[in-house]
Parts: structure tokens; C-alpha cells; sequence
């Protein structure tokens, strides 16, 4: 992809977020599309691209009354948005069609409606081969890494719990952050244990909500009236659905290619980045996207934390909404950290940096299974 070729113009996230037993899943997506469509001034028989996860593409489609000329349904877990604006950008360059809509709805905590996509099950490679060993879910598989890192690495449990405590700083920041009362690592070794080494202010919250984005091409964003997010670089890659069978457990493989793919396209430096946002639905997934997309070496990412760096006042701000931890997760997170990337370009974050020109928003899917990277961009080459 010619970097800056494509532009998102478009975004937006549910009215409400939170818990909204109102709302079913398909109706959060359509919620979260019309407020998108709202913010770029446009209307449903004005797309002719739709992609998405947890909805097939034909449900979102015919629920919103769009014929489009291309769709992606795919679905890697959490970090899929990533990837679907990483084909979306494609799309677009190759005339597949020309403004695309990317929508997200999960009832996660009210469980309205919800059409789960993600295979699971006895017939599936975990169901025959972890889950008969005790792993019966997210903080049970992601332990299994973690406690590698931590013996390998000498990661010790108050550094894990400064990513809570930064995150939450972060959050109170933000009016529509789920939690934004202080805690200290006290508060978070304190809590209650979830699965060694996670406690549950280590863990993601449990919500619902949903968020959409609208992309086209950079030249027909010069006519729309907000202001073009410019799609920089892009990279996505898998590694296994075993975390068992993950080559190394302190480092993400899908983390390292997708990442370099992304920087290579995007032809920056790390120097170049103001802001970031890494999926954590577990404490310890900033500490992995740190050293795998190359800000930090191995095994120095819990003390770059726990050193204020990503903190509000820090050199590299991280997870400026609250991130999974804090602000909401309704189970597949990658378009919130989407979201705030846009807005902190935008210059219309809760917690907005200053002077913020390069965003990336980095995902994961499964537990390691997959990734996804995106470098945004305010300003043309």
C-alpha cells in the first residue's frame, strides 16, 4: 500500500457504552455505523464497502440496507478491525470500491443477541489438545506465557501491576472510561486472584458497545469535513490457536512480523511515534507489544513502565483512553484502541497528547494467535 493513499474520515463508537441491555449485538453495530456515517456526513447507500467481526458482513449489510461491491468477514479475534482496515486500504487502491464502512457491536456483558464467529468447541485444535488439560478459557491460556517471561526475564509482580495503575491514570482522564478511581500496585496485588499470576484489576473489564470507521481514498477525504487520519502503514500476521505451541513464550511472533511490516511500509522510525495504543486484555500484553513492535528490548519493557514512561507526562503516552483494563473491552478491543488513535490525531481525545502526528493502534487475537498494526498519520507526505 502507498502509505498515506487511503484516509480514515469517519469514526465513531456506540452511544453508550458500558452495560446496554437495550441494545442486541446486531443493533450495537448498526448504533456505532450511524453515528460514523453522522460524524462524516454521509449515508448508508453511500458505502460500497463493509467489513467486519462477530456479524458476518451479510447481516450488518442488510441490516443497515447496503449492497456493497466488496466484503471481509474476517475474524482473528480482537485485533480483526486491524486487519480489515489493512484490507480495506487495499480494496480501496485497487478500485474494489471506493468508501468502506468497518463496524463493531459486542452485547459481551449483556449477552443480547450475540452471534459468536470464534471457533470453539471439542472439534476445535484447542479442544483436543489444551483444553482437556485444565485451560477452560483467556486467563487460564495467557498465564502460560507470562509466567515464562516472568521466570526468564525477572519481571516481578509490581512492575505487572504498574500497567493497571498507569492505565488507570490514564482513564480518569476520560469521562466515558468505565473506572477512573486511582489505584496503587497495593490496590491491584490486593485483588482478587483470577488465574496466577492475574489478579482481577489485571484482567480486562466485561462490557458492551461497539464502534465503526469509515475509510477512502486521501483524495475524496479532502472534500468530506473532518479532518483525514491517513492510513501510514500496515502489517498483520498469525502464529498458532495453541498458545502450547507458541515458538517462544516471551515474545509474539505475529506481534514481531506484523509490526515490522507496518514500520517498513510506513518508513518511520520508533523516534517518529507520539502515540500508542497496545490491546491489553491481560496486564501483561503492553509489556509484549513494547518490546515486539522494537520500543523496548527484550525483558525491559515492565521497568519502562513501571518508570512512568508511558504514563500521562511520559515520553511514549500508551493506552491514553484507559485501554481494556480501564476503559471498556466487550471482547474483541482492537476497534477502541482504533478509535482513540483517530481521536488523538484528530485532536479530540480525553487525554489528547500534544502536538500528536503519528498514532499506531497494535492487536492481538486469541491469545497470541494473531495481530494486526496500523501507523495513522495526520499530516500529508
Amino acid at each position: 500500500m502507498k502509505p498515506n493513499s487511503i484516509a480514515i474520515v469517519g469514526t465513531a463508537e456506540t452511544t453508550e457504552l458500558g452495560k446496554i441491555p437495550n441494545l442486541s449485538q446486531i443493533q450495537l453495530h448498526a448504533d456505532a455505523a450511524l453515528n460514523a456515517l453522522e460524524d462524516v456526513g454521509l449515508k448508508p447507500s453511500d458505502i460500497d464497502g463493509v467489513a467486519t467481526a462477530g456479524e458476518i458482513p451479510t447481516n450488518v449489510a442488510y441490516y443497515l440496507g447496503i449492497t456493497p461491491t466488496w466484503v471481509d468477514g474476517t475474524s482473528v479475534g480482537g485485533c480483526s478491525f486491524m486487519l480489515h482496515v489493512r484490507h480495506a486500504a487495499a480494496a480501496i487502491n485497487a478500485g474494489l470500491c471506493e468508501t468502506v464502512l468497518i463496524t463493531h457491536g459486542e452485547s459481551g456483558r449483556s449477552r443480547v443477541g450475540v452471534s459468536n464467529t470464534w471457533p470453539r468447541g471439542a472439534t476445535t485444535l484447542a479442544g483436543q489438545f489444551e483444553m482437556p488439560f485444565g485451560v477452560a478459557g483467556p486467563p487460564t491460556m495467557f498465564t502460560i506465557p507470562v509466567l515464562r517471561y516472568m521466570k526468564e526475564y525477572g519481571l516481578t509482580h509490581e512492575q505487572l501491576a504498574m500497567v493497571s495503575v498507569v492505565q488507570r491514570e490514564w482513564a480518569a482522564k476520560n469521562p466515558r472510561a468505565s473506572f477512573k478511581e486511582p489505584i496503587t500496585v497495593e490496590d491491584v496485588l490486593d485483588s482478587k486472584m483470577i488465574a496466577y499470576p492475574f489478579r482481577k484489576l489485571q484482567c480486562c473489564l466485561v462490557t458492551d458497545g461497539g464502534g465503526a470507521l469509515i475509510l477512502t481514498s486521501a483524495e475524496r477525504a479532502k472534500d468530506l469535513p473532518q479532518k483525514p487520519v491517513y492510513i501510514r502503514g500496515t502489517g498483520e500476521s498469525v502464529e498458532t490457536p495453541l498458545i502450547s505451541q507458541m515458538e517462544d513464550f516471551t515474545t509474539s511472533k505475529a506481534f514481531r512480523v506484523s509490526g515490522q511490516k507496518a514500520f517498513e511500509e510506513a518508513g518511520i522510525k520508533h523516534s517518529d511515534v507520539d502515540h500508542l495504543m497496545i490491546y491489553d486484555a491481560f496486564a501483561h500484553l503492553p509489556i509484549y507489544g513494547l518490546e515486539d513492535l522494537g520500543f523496548c528490548d527484550p525483558g525491559c519493557a515492565g521497568e519502562f513502565i513501571a518508570g512512568r514512561n508511558t504514563a500521562p507526562g511520559g515520553q511514549l503516552p500508551l493506552n491514553t483512553n484507559g485501554g481494556g483494563l480501564s476503559y471498556m473491552h466487550s471482547g474483541m478491543y482492537g476497534m477502541y484502541a482504533l478509535q482513540e488513535s483517530v481521536r488523538q490525531l484528530r485532536g479530540t481525545a480525553a487525554a489528547q497528547v500534544e502536538n500528536a502526528k503519528i498514532s499506531i493502534a497494535h492487536g492481538v487475537g486469541g491469545m497470541f494467535a494473531a495481530s494486526g498494526t496500523i501507523i495513522m498519520s495526520n499530516e500529508q507526505l
